[in-house]
């Protein structure tokens, strides 16, 4: 049994120790192996640090973000270069920009307005040029270009008139196949033969989001792909370019391939990785093997190579598990030596953080619905094949993941230490639709958002009933994008089910969801329509309409807050203001925060700070677990309230102070 320790009798996780900025993350190595980089911030906001291999002490910043942070970036072939993404208050137009340096300069590579750049690939023969996707011909469609990063010259060297949804460059950055969205919902493969296209794959609806090219090894000749054409799970496969012959290389019955080690020059496969409960790694042949036995050996937890160099003598290891969010180690292969560099988040060493258990929840139908919980106590190591239980049923939050095409994972999770933390259980669930699991578990969710998919999570609620984890009197849900949705689908359409609700940037109309999707979207838009809804038939009209919580919002009985981003590109700021517009009309409570400098989720960690103060609050006072005081979490964010502030306890306070600092 887990006992949970009464509130008065030990220390809250402090927010800003699991929301605010990491003080390490995403560390890599030159192609060269003698720097370190990752990102680290600075004057409270993340950018880019550098510093030498043997002195890692001697760290220094090389960009100047002030605003949300720079969360992406990698080293360019040349060693000169590092390379990164940002956009503006969260829009999704992504500017790329190289920083050299050596000169200590930055250049934007990608200075036009409203425009959604990509890189599409980086060359070891050609190690001074990337290639970058623009779509400011056509707003729709992303042509190819060749960037000089040194002088930021560009060169047209695909011009996307045939409207290809996707293409694959070889290390010479020449486009060598290219994809096209079909309406009935799938895609072809072509290959690039002397100018011309041919067609090489028919990929079907049922294997689209399963089946992916990967990319060319270094010498062009071959290809890998992640394949569920006639199977379930999606295998490895290793595909000669010439005729089209194809290799398994790696599979698993229940779990998709889904991550590769490769060779950091000749780019072939070394290692897959499988997430079925957790991520095993496999080798493929010797060349890592030892390897990866060595590093599995020495380090706890899951590990990564986040940073190889171009001869391969050194690999930068993340590991990490449930309680552990992160430490990078220096691997130097040579002597099989190595150093902790850093953790992630040192000031969460000093806190007891709860174990995950892996769960296995079978829904009404059959399913096998892969899960994680994890439970308020003083519990500090997981049996290995079942969960503990609390002492007494305590209450819980189902934490509902974005997409809905992707999953929830074993590992660290801020919202389940934090929530745990308060004295709640907390329980995500990879209902159908998650991806990782199969073409047949993906495509179970075809046109079920708000029916079978729901019932998915019911079937989970039902199950932590059962096993005493909770009571049915005291079930919160909450989750962003898809996850935000199934919040409002489930205050509306099963309003006795939860007590109240979080819903993060979700669409409550999936008609104007659909309506307002980024252009750039149209190549995906004919499977939204085939898993979603099809907003053209009438049949397909009356779904959307159906499924959409806005139409059944009078039956929204419990407490609401909303959390949305204003210039979210994918759930318009529309989405949240229909439904609170909605609800009081109809003289229904709901709290909404709105955050002028967002998009999809909140970037800056000051908006995260201030949104989790008040999420904190609301659960403790429909809940009845503990909270933090809001203090000063809404300082420097830009946290407004337009409906519903006083629903929150704290929160008209904290606004008013936060006021009166600001002039």
């Amino acid at each position: 049994m887990t006992h949970a320790v009464p509130a008065g009798e030990r220390r809250l996780i402090a927010r800003r120790r699991l929301f605010g900025n990491p003080t390490h993350t995403m560390c890599r190595i030159s192609p060269d192996g003698e720097t370190l980089s990752w990102l680290a911030p600075k004057d409270g906001v993340l950018n880019l640090w550098i510093a030498p291999r043997l002195a890692p002490s001697e760290a220094r910043c090389i960009t100047d973000d002030r605003g949300r942070g720079i969360r992406m970036y990698a080293w360019a072939r040349d060693g000169r270069h590092l390379l990164y993404m940002q956009d503006r208050e969260g829009d999704e137009n992504w500017h790329v920009y190289a920083v050299d340096h050596d000169a200590g300069s930055e250049r934007d590579l990608t200075p036009i307005d409203g425009v959604a750049g990509r890189v599409y690939g980086v060359s070891w023969s050609r190690p001074g040029t990337i290639a970058i996707g623009l779509n400011d011909r056509d707003a729709s469609w992303h042509d190819i270009y060749c960037v000089d990063l040194a002088s930021g010259e560009r060169e047209l060297s695909f011009l996307n008139e045939a409207e290809y949804s996707g293409v694959t460059l070889d290390d010479a950055l020449v486009v060598r196949m290219a994809e096209k969205s079909l309406p009935e919902g799938g895609r072809k493969v072509f290959k690039c033969v002397d100018g011309a296209f041919e067609e090489m794959l028919h990929i079907d609806h049922e294997d689209y989001l399963v089946t992916q090219v990967l990319g060319f090894e270094t010498d062009g000749k071959h290809f890998h792909m992640l394949s569920s054409l006639g199977r379930d799970t999606a295998a490895l496969m290793r595909r000669n370019w010439a005729d089209n012959s194809e290799v398994l290389m790696g599979a698993h019955d229940r779990a998709n391939v889904s991550r590769l080690i490769r060779h950091p020059t000749r780019q072939v496969v070394e290692a897959y990785g499988v997430n079925d409960l957790k991520l095993k790694w496999t080798p493929v042949g010797d060349a890592v093997a030892g390897d990866l036995e060595f590093l599995q050996g020495e380090l706890d937890g899951e590990i990564a190579i986040t940073g190889r160099n171009k001869d391969d003598t050194f690999w930068v290891i993340s590991a990490s598990g449930a309680q552990e969010p992160g430490t990078y180690h220096l691997y130097d292969r040579r002597e099989r030596g190595l150093a902790r560099l850093f953790s992630s988040r040192p000031e969460l060493e000093d806190e007891t953080l709860r174990p995950m258990y892996p769960v296995v929840i079978p829904s009404r139908d059959g399913l096998e619905l892969v899960s994680y919980l994890t439970l308020p106590g003083d519990v500090t190591a997981p049996p290995s094949e079942t969960h503990d239980r609390p002492d007494a049923p305590v209450p819980m939050v189902l934490v509902v993941h974005g997409g809905p095409w992707s999953r929830d994972e074993y590992g660290f999770n801020s919202y389940h230490q934090w929530l745990t933390d308060r004295g709640y259980a907390v329980l995500s669930v990879n209902f159908r639709g998650s991806t990782g699991f199969g073409k047949s578990f993906v495509n179970a969710g075809d046109l079920e958002w708000g029916r079978k998919m729901h019932d998915d999570l019911l079937d989970a609620v039902d199950w932590a009933i059962e096993q005493g984890i909770t009571t049915r009197e005291k079930i919160a849900i909450m989750g962003g994008s898809y996850g935000g949705y199934a919040t409002l689908a489930g205050l509306a359409f099963t309003p006795e089910v939860f007590c109240c609700g979080v819903d993060i940037v979700g669409p409550s109309n999936l008609e104007t969801l659909l309506a307002t999707v980024p252009p750039y979207w149209k190549a995906f838009f004919e499977n939204l329509a085939r898993r979603v809804g099809d907003p053209r038939t009438p049949e397909g009209l009356a779904l959307l309409k159906a499924r959409s919580p806005l139409h059944k919002a009078d039956a929204i009985a419990k407490p609401l807050l909303i959390g949305q981003g204003a210039n979210d590109p994918r759930v318009k700021q529309a989405e949240s203001d229909q439904i609170v517009d909605e609800m009081k009309a109809k003289g229904l409570a709901v709290t909404y925060a709105l955050y002028p400098d967002e998009g999809h989720g909140f970037a800056r960690p000051e908006n995260r700070l201030s949104f989790f103060a008040v999420v904190e609050a609301f659960f403790a006072a429909q809940l009845g677990g503990v909270a933090e005081p809001i203090g000063d979490d809404f300082a420097n964010s830009s946290l407004t309230v337009p409906e519903g502030a006083g629903h929150v306890p704290g929160v008209v306070d904290a606004l008013t102070k936060m006021t009166v600092e600001a002039n």
